[in-house]
């Protein structure tokens, strides 16, 4: 999901309490202005307001794990807050409106990093980490380091599938058969839903992998729109193949771009469990309401594969995971295969994404949909910080 309006985030928040009588992605409204007052050191307290921007309450941290914890005010125009290192956002929390608030955690090196929250009057705040990380459980940290190892792997093998399933696609696009080209589209979008954080982390100056990818009409203006859901307009609610044999070549340039981006990439065991974090956020604003796919109304299958990446992701941290939290461990195992058995029970063979589209889902099934996200939210942020400080 590319950074959308705030008002939009606010909706879609807004739309998700409404379907599933809780608080957007498992925040909780702001209680007070400063997010932690215990005075902990390894705890960054942002706040954002309309009169002050983002105000973060330490400039100086030592190496290694580092929670920030947020809370939005008043601000209407931001809902997000990220840490860049250079131009790559390294741990991000999406979906943060007016009174609530948010937290995630990050394990990084020496060096100097700009918190930013986009929109607000004040949008950057340079930090500086010093020092070296403290040595863990040996044991625990090398099992975080293999399910790194593991996780690019899966990175990369996604990537691969989605180069493939693209070619595919665009050579549809040259043709003149309407429901080869429909359903090469939907080989193709799996792939990107299940690393979808991967590319939201690349913002160069002011372009985004991710919106050239995957920016949705109103996302960008309309002389740069392009991407997967440009075409998707044209095939499924104009269903015409005129017009799409262009974009889809630029697809694929992009999707190459990608991997040259990706390529020997290395993940620390907190960008697995932010990114965990990220995909079910990504379902709940966007999936769940049905704006993702709004000419083919595939969001199912979407929604099934940003499940998939977020459980992939989790997995790989699951042996380490639960050395230090057991009990946290089961849980959000046990929330995993619910969800995963629910979203199971919409399969079907009556279209080719495998999936009912959500034009056919129940206001009682988009809450039922919407409750067993935000099960597998609420134990699942709790991660990032565990192992950011293993």
């Amino acid at each position: 999901m590319i950074r959308r309006p705030a008002l939009a985030l606010i909706g879609a928040t807004a739309l998700i309490g409404t379907l599933a009588a809780c608080s957007g992605s498992g925040s909780k409204p702001a209680k007070q202005s400063s997010a932690d007052a215990s005075g902990n050191a390894r705890i960054a307290a942002v706040t954002i307001s309309a009169a002050h921007g983002c105000a973060v309450d330490r400039k100086s941290f030592h190496a290694g794990g580092i929670t920030f914890k947020i809370a939005n005010k008043d601000a209407t125009a931001v809902s997000e807050v990220e840490l860049l290192a250079g131009e790559r956002i390294v741990g991000e929390k999406e979906n943060l409106p007016p009174g609530f608030t948010g937290q995630f955690a990050v394990d990084v090196p020496a060096g100097t990093y700009k918190v930013n929250c986009p929109g607000a009057s004040t949008e950057f705040t340079s930090i500086k980490v010093t020092g070296k990380s403290a040595v863990g459980d040996a044991s625990t940290a090398t099992q975080l380091q293999t399910a790194s190892k593991q996780y690019a792997t899966y990175v990369d093998t996604q990537i691969g599938g989605l180069l493939t399933t693209t070619k595919q696609f665009a050579a549809t696009l040259h043709g003149t058969d309407l429901t080869a080209a429909q359903n090469a589209y939907m080989k193709a979008r799996p792939y990107y839903e299940r690393i979808e954080p991967v590319a939201e982390s690349f913002v160069i100056n002011k372009d985004s992998i991710d919106a050239d990818l995957d920016a949705r009409a109103g996302d960008v203006p309309a002389s740069q729109w392009r991407g997967f859901h440009r075409i998707e307009m044209l095939l499924f609610q104009q269903k015409t193949l005129k017009g799409t044999a262009a974009y889809g070549d630029k697809l694929v340039s992009d999707v190459q771009r990608l991997q040259g981006l990706t390529k020997g990439l290395t993940y620390k065991p907190t960008e697995l469990a932010n990114g965990a974090q990220e995909l079910l956020d990504e379902v709940a604003s966007s999936k769940i309401t049905g704006e993702e796919e709004r000419y083919s109304h595939i969001d199912l299958l979407d929604f099934a594969n940003n499940d998939e990446g977020a459980e992939q992701a989790f997995a790989q941290l699951q042996p380490a995971l639960q050395k230090m939290d057991p009990a946290l461990t089961q849980q959000i195992a046990g929330s995993f295969a619910s969800l995963d058995k629910l979203v199971g029970t919409y399969r079907t063979t009556a279209n080719d994404s495998g999936y009912k589209l959500y034009t056919q889902l129940t206001t009682a099934d988009k809450r039922a949909l919407a409750a067993a996200v935000k099960a597998v939210q609420e134990p699942l942020s709790q991660v990032a910080s565990k192992v950011a400080n293993a």
